[in-house]
């Protein structure tokens, strides 16, 4: 477990935001690796998003069974095939996304900050105006006027300008806005190749410690698997 800081509880999470957006592989690599990195997660998920993950995995997020759902998630592969990752979620503590009485919605909640993987252009939006209407949107608005860092994968395409502007709003209130693009230079050769390099980077913003992808060493051909 990371040690304490001043102004710390001996748990002070990370809020992870998962929004409406496609990408909810993303979301469960960040997850994962910060649950891997020894740190405490307070995981809201949007009803947006709860769409998207069955659309996407088949699989129902439940509040009366959040446990079971997010073992079943997150042990799913970027490729949806089951079993491939073995998760403890001892540290995970969830919130209904409709909850305006959870800790998250308040300054006085310590937390190490939030990310918001994937981050839909409403969810940007909600921000952005400081709307606040469901769970997500006002615990992302209390990371803001706290100082704490709020980093938002956002995972779109193609961005209009006025998503352009809310995201510029957002930088220019000291968010990070991490856009979900993978790179090709780590010599990816599997789909969660290219998740985790996305998950790995929400992950530097975040100062969090991983191991999701081979870092540029400044060679060129480092990440090529080609032979003759």
């Amino acid at each position: 477990m990371n040690p304490v800081k001043p102004g710390e509880t001996p748990r002070t999470p990370w809020i992870v935001g998962v929004s409406g957006a496609s990408g909810t592989p993303y979301a469960a690599a960040v997850l994962r690796a910060l649950l891997a990195a020894g740190e405490s997660v307070d995981l809201v998920v949007s009803r947006a998003s709860r769409l998207t993950l069955l659309d996407e995995t088949g699989i129902s997020f439940r509040d009366a069974h959040w446990q079971d759902d997010l073992r079943e998630w997150l042990s799913r592969g970027a490729d949806g095939k089951p079993d491939t990752f073995s998760v403890a979620i001892d540290a995970v503590r969830h919130w209904s996304a409709g909850d305006l009485a959870a800790g998250p919605s308040s300054g006085s909640y310590p937390t190490k900050g939030m990310l918001i993987v994937p981050a839909s252009t409403a969810s940007v939006a909600g921000v952005a105006l400081g709307l606040s209407k469901d769970l997500l949107q006002r615990a992302a608005s209390v990371t803001l006027k706290e100082g704490r860092k709020l980093i938002v994968a956002v995972r779109e395409t193609p961005l209009n300008g006025q998503t352009l502007r809310h995201l510029v709003t957002l930088d220019d209130a000291g968010a990070t806005v991490v856009p979900a693009s993978p790179a090709f230079y780590a010599g990816a050769t599997h789909i969660q190749d290219l998740v985790d390099f996305v998950a790995g980077r929400v992950l530097d913003s975040a100062g969090v410690p991983h191991g999701l992808y081979r870092r540029w060493q400044g060679e060129l051909g480092g990440g090529s698997h080609r032979t003759g």
